[in-house]
């Protein structure tokens, strides 16, 4: 039904959850996983603290897209104690919903799934929760978990 599956994992336990049906889909279907992890780039500010301070702390891109490395890992575990085998982790910087619609719209997936709720309710509450924004910026098939 599905040949390509792409699932945006954060590490909030929504994501997880997100991550164990995704796996169990790509498991039934024999598709391919694709979890994808993304950071936000950090603010204006935020860099030019950094310009004044290089050393301390070290680069915040750097230290974002290694969390988020850490983060995509976890998930990938997670998916193939699921019992899916045909799993790729991948992380992106970019505001997470039009990144997870772009990255599925260029690798060709049939389906998204994203968890329900994800790092930052208050935040959500503000500017409208990922999920809602992923369903309102693709065509494709959208699973909230």
């Amino acid at each position: 039904m599905f040949e390509r599956i792409v699932v945006g994992a954060d590490g909030s336990e929504g994501s997880k959850a997100a991550v164990r049906v995704a796996a169990k889909m790509q498991k039934t279907c024999g598709s391919e996983l694709l979890i994808l992890t993304v950071f936000r780039h950090h603010s204006l500010l935020e860099g030019s603290m950094s310009m004044v301070r290089p050393d301390e702390p070290e680069n915040l891109d750097d230290s974002m897209r290694a969390y988020a490395k850490e983060v995509a890992e976890e998930a990938k575990t997670i998916a193939a104690a699921e019992g899916a085998e045909k799993v790729r982790a991948f992380v992106k910087g970019g505001p997470p919903a039009r990144t997870i619609v772009k990255f599925a719209d260029e690798h060709k997936t049939d389906l998204i799934v994203v968890g329900s709720r994800g790092q930052g309710d208050m935040q959500g509450f503000l500017l409208g929760s990922v999920s809602h924004k992923v369903t309102s910026l693709t065509g494709k098939p959208v699973l909230v978990v």
